[in-house]
């Protein structure tokens, strides 16, 4: 997140107004008619993906995930791992021990303490899912939008950070986009067993339904006011940018307001995971209260 010019750095924008009314469609609409407003997704089968580390493989044996096999550690005499494997078996996964260069090959370098899980295609779900999520819990929508990320490791860590703070869900685009990898699983500590994770084509179609639904739409964007001055009760829809050239202009017109994080040191800029981190945090206190 870029620095604050001084330039009405605090100012509330004319915009920010609008969060105190109420937005309508003009009719209710049933779950069948919500549809329509989606864009229509292309096929989105991924390929099998792996999970690496004791933690994360755990998590996806909690959350009931689809595993495919386990690869443990040949002759390994780890309580932990030695617990996983009764837990898969139990299940009735496969469970295969495997030499070490194996697993590091797999691991494509992150740190596998042993375990890889074969895991199949990520179970993405729609928009309409997480806006039913919020539904049953009879409570406003709280959605994070992330566009175009391109680091797997911040798409995990803010995968994480929308967990921890309540988001029903993440919504992320179909193309030039990190996906969800071994890395981006790690860093998300478990997490994307436990959060519902949209893909859509385009984000600016997407906001624009959102809106039509009566979801606010804020910007993580240097422009806005600071963040602690923003109302973030109510349906809501944060959108965090790339971690070079922020949000988008065509996704940044679309959104209803702007907010920004005052910068007091030398750098200009947050981490994109670490920023998201900081205004979800603020907007899950606000929605608790």
């Amino acid at each position: 997140m870029k620095k604050e010019s001084n330039k009405g750095k605090f100012q509330k924008p004319q915009k920010q107004n609008r969060r105190f009314e109420k937005r309508d469609s003009g009719h209710e609409t049933t779950v069948k008619d919500q549809r329509r407003f989606w864009p229509k997704d292309e096929d989105q089968d991924e390929e099998t993906f792996i999970i690496v580390g004791k933690n994360p493989v755990l998590e996806a044996l909690r959350s009931d995930q689809v595993i495919d096999k386990l690869l443990i550690l040949k002759d390994n005499t780890d309580h932990v791992l030695k617990k996983i494997a009764d837990q898969a078996k139990k299940r009735n996964i496969i469970v295969q021990s495997t030499e070490k260069a194996r697993l590091e090959t797999l691991a494509d370098g992150q740190v596998h303490q042993g375990i890889v899980a074969m895991m199949a295609p990520f179970p993405y779900s729609s928009v309409e899912d997480i806006l039913e999520k919020a539904k049953k819990k009879e409570r406003p929508p709280f959605i994070v939008i992330l566009d175009h990320l391109t680091d797997p490791h911040n798409l995990g860590a803010i995968i994480r950070s929308a967990n921890l703070c309540g988001a029903d869900g993440v919504i992320i685009p179909k193309r030039r986009s990190a996906s969800l990898t071994a890395t981006s699983v790690k860093a998300s500590s478990g997490a994307v067993a436990h959060t519902m994770i949209a893909k859509v084509n385009n984000l600016s179609q997407c906001i624009e339904s959102l809106k039509k639904k009566g979801i606010w739409v804020a910007a993580a964007d240097m422009d806005g006011q600071a963040y602690y001055q923003a109302d973030f009760k109510g349906a809501l829809a944060v959108v965090i940018g790339n971690e070079g050239s922020g949000i988008s202009r065509n996704v940044k017109k679309q959104c209803d307001f702007s907010v920004s994080i005052p910068i007091y040191g030398e750098i200009d800029s947050f981490n994109a995971s670490a920023a998201a981190a900081i205004i979800l945090s603020e907007a899950a206190k606000q929605r608790n209260q």
